[in-house]
């Protein structure tokens, strides 16, 4: 199961970065959000759930599933897509290939490291489970308050020229309004999701019995 979501995993992000990376794709801010959360809200749970099998050093696996770590990398994932949402920051990413390249690596390398240290190996360790939670649900908020703030921005940020998404013509201000519904309707609901799942791990009767024994 965990090597069909690595395989899964990698398979979607090389279609995600392949699709992105193609001439003239970038344009739609719509398009960049469907890649930004198949990055980072499916890929890489996915890729993180076939890696957590994976034997680490001790002292990486330290560092890696320690209590704090889910926290601090809720905060990385924030620094790192709010930096990348800057309009000036994106209308680089649009117009420039090496820069479209290292959003998109920092979109998974902050993914992998907020999935793994939520859910990697955790050693039967509550806190840290409870922290992982903790840095999901953190992480389904601001992307929350994202897209509602792309959703109902008065005018469009990311410039005002009409663009075609998948064949559809959308004026700027339809473009970015549909980026800040899919980043709600996946991103936050994803995170979401992760959250309620580690917290209902921990509530469950069967865990409980276990960790009083």
């Amino acid at each position: 199961m965990r090597r069909l979501a690595l395989l899964s995993g990698m398979a979607l992000l090389a279609l995600i970065l392949t699709g992105s990376l193609l001439p003239g794709s970038q344009g739609s801010f719509t398009a960049h959000m469907l890649a930004h959360m198949g990055i980072v809200a499916i890929a890489a749970p996915l890729i993180a759930m076939g890696l957590s099998t994976l034997r680490i050093h001790r002292s990486a696996a330290a560092l890696l599933f320690a209590p704090a770590t889910p926290l601090i990398a809720s905060f990385v994932e924030f620094v790192v897509v709010w930096t990348w949402h800057a309009p000036i920051l994106r209308a680089l990413a649009r117009t420039n290939v090496a820069a479209l390249l290292l959003e998109q690596a920092t979109f998974l390398a902050a993914g992998l490291f907020l999935w793994l240290s939520c859910i990697g190996q955790h050693g039967g360790r509550d806190q840290a489970a409870l922290s992982g939670a903790f840095a999901l649900l953190l992480t389904s908020v601001h992307m929350t308050l994202m897209g509602v703030l792309l959703a109902l921005s008065p005018r469009p940020l990311y410039g005002r020229d009409s663009v075609v998404c998948f064949g559809n013509p959308l004026s700027a201000e339809q473009d970015q309004v549909l980026g800040g519904v899919i980043m709600l309707a996946v991103g936050a609901v994803v995170y979401l999701t992760g959250g309620v799942t580690l917290l209902a791990r921990l509530l469950a009767p069967g865990h409980q019995r276990k960790a009083e024994g």
